[in-house]
């Protein structure tokens, strides 16, 4: 009886096993298909973007609410939306060393914080960050890294209080960036309130909380723009 109940609970955990593993496909949790056909548009005509602004739905949002600023300055965004730092990590390859930029702006580390996929810790999330920053030398582009933007809660995962973990996140960041004189957007300095959160009604709103509305877009703009033209005119 035990040994039969020991094969049947054998056979239950690899029946699960296997249909975990079929359901959980790489590729669509890296969402690779969102920017393939874009991708292959730019390597197939060797239309080699400036800069690849990479990250989440923050970036994502920026191309869809202000083109011009991509479009005009040969810029392209691959954000996107809900993804932590290993999967643009992941996705770093194929979305910014494939398309040959001078330049990638990294802007990542909201959705980890957020636990989006599980709990991760600040070294974590910096040795995600770091790894980018290596791929990108070696392959002589430029790293510019972003400070996290202020957010004084996740409306998508109540009980969370980001406010200190961005300030300690974005030390580590802005300390990565002097160590390896790189350069280090701070936008957190710019658009915080006085508790720590994104400003309401400025460049959020107060039911959203974390992606910033057109003016914050507009801010951020005015920020990294400078800073990438003395980078492309070295």
């Amino acid at each position: 009886m035990i040994k039969s109940l020991t094969i049947s609970l054998i056979m239950l955990t690899l029946t699960h096993s296997i249909h975990a593993q079929e359901e959980f496909k790489v590729g669509d949790y890296m969402n690779y298909l969102k920017y393939d056909s874009s991708n292959k548009e730019i390597i197939n005509g060797q239309s080699w973007p400036e800069v690849v602004f990479m990250g989440n739905s923050i970036t994502e949002n920026w191309v869809e609410m202000r083109p011009d600023f991509f479009e005009s300055n040969n810029f392209i965004g691959r954000g996107i939306s809900g993804q932590v730092s290993h999967q643009m990590l992941l996705r770093f390859q194929s979305e910014v060393v494939m398309l040959k930029p001078k330049v990638v702006v990294i802007l990542a580390g909201t959705n980890d914080l957020a636990q989006n996929s599980g709990p991760v810790t600040i070294d974590q999330i910096m040795s995600n960050i770091k790894s980018m920053v290596d791929i990108a030398s070696v392959n002589s582009i430029q790293p510019v890294l972003c400070s996290v933007l202020p957010a004084i809660a996740f409306p998508w995962r109540p009980g969370i209080e980001p406010a200190s973990m961005i300030r300690d996140l974005n030390y580590r960041i802005a300390q990565f960036a002097k160590d390896k004189g790189l350069i280090y957007i701070d936008y957190y300095q710019r658009m915080v309130d006085d508790k720590g959160g994104l400003k309401v009604p400025d460049f959020t709103t107060a039911d959203d909380l974390v992606h910033p509305n057109v003016e914050g877009y507009a801010l951020m703009e005015e920020v990294v723009l400078p800073a990438l033209k003395a980078l492309l005119d070295q």
